[in-house]
């Protein structure tokens, strides 16, 4: 809320509130409501038995490479912490900020950003003994990280012209060109301001940004088109062979903003959705669908259950230390 907000006049609401949320609940409640219609709709048009015989005919060897990718992405994932070692100039090891990432991530992907993302690293970094400062400053970053290498993944993806539109939708496939030379655009610029910037300190509500280097901005690339690239991987292996992998990555950045938007946690149903409607004449419905319960069994239930356990640990080491350093 910028200050014009702050200092407005108490007649120009009764309620103390702007006119518009008075509307926010009601139709984020009717945004919902669709969801659901749409969803259902989507599970009438299914054919569940398909979906079921795929499931029961996945080889062991595809769970197995879906499972590796799928740990390698976490520890890549994990890694932008460790590029936030670097920029909060503070003396932590690899094995104490690997697995605050990978807790993060989990909670992150199947309970929201406010519970992993920030609540659980903001947490386990205090016990650290990192300040509320530089942690914000690396829960930035990884955000900062995660986000640039879309943009510059999903750039390269979309100006190419290999994900095309269904007919009939409101972005039509030039108009995802477009936004993709927007991306690299906006990913170069970010780039420039790295290597050129003269500024290169802000503060916002307190808290100090510091622009990172061109070398740290690269790596910043590097990792999280890497994470992206790796998640797409994980769904290119467990969907019918007979799709493209970059067909399979441009779906998955198209329907991880469709998520952002939503807001709903793990982008439940979103993602079946996005998949079912771009790629259902490239393959069956049940074959996606089956393809897609077994990424979120693999990718989002399993590494979330191995990260309730790590949290667990780290919060009994935790009060044994309490306990043993107690005045007896």
């Amino acid at each position: 809320m910028n200050r014009a907000e702050t200092h407005a006049p108490a007649h120009a609401n009764s309620s103390g509130k702007p006119h518009w949320s008075r509307w926010k609940r009601p139709l984020t409640m009717l945004f919902f409501l669709m969801l659901i219609v749409l969803f259902a709709t989507l599970a009438q048009r299914i054919e569940w038995n398909e979906v079921f015989d795929n499931l029961a005919d996945f080889k062991v060897r595809t769970l197995i490479i879906a499972s590796g990718l799928t740990l390698v992405s976490f520890l890549v994932y994990a890694c932008f912490d460790l590029i936030g070692r670097t920029y909060i100039r503070q003396n932590l090891t690899w094995k104490q900020i690997l697995p605050v990432g990978i807790i993060s991530y989990a909670f992150n992907l199947n309970l929201s950003a406010w519970v992993g993302g920030i609540a659980m690293r903001y947490r386990l970094y205090s016990r650290l003994g990192v300040s509320k400062s530089n942690i914000a400053k690396i829960l930035g970053l990884s955000l900062a990280t995660n986000w640039f290498g879309y943009m510059v993944i999903a750039g390269a993806v979309f100006s190419s012209g290999l994900v095309r539109m269904p007919p009939g939708w409101k972005l039509s496939s030039s108009a995802l060109q477009g936004v993709g030379v927007l991306l690299l655009l906006l990913s170069a610029g970010y780039l420039a301001a790295c290597r050129f910037a003269k500024r290169r300190e802000w503060a916002i509500r307190g808290i100090e940004i510091d622009l990172p280097s061109l070398r740290m901005a690269v790596l910043q690339l590097a990792l999280g088109a890497l994470n992206w690239s790796l998640m797409a991987a994980v769904i290119f292996t467990l969907l019918p062979g007979k799709l493209d992998y970059p067909l399979v990555l441009g779906v998955l950045l198209i329907s991880a903003i469709a998520g952002v938007i939503t807001h709903i946690p793990a982008g439940l149903g979103v993602l079946e959705a996005v998949f079912v409607a771009l790629l259902q004449h490239e393959a069956s419905r049940g074959s996606l669908v089956a393809g897609l319960l077994a990424y979120r069994a693999i990718y989002f239930i399993l590494p979330l259950l191995i990260a309730l356990v790590m949290y667990l640990l780290v919060e009994a080491k935790a009060k044994s230390l309490r306990i043993s350093r107690k005045p007896k």
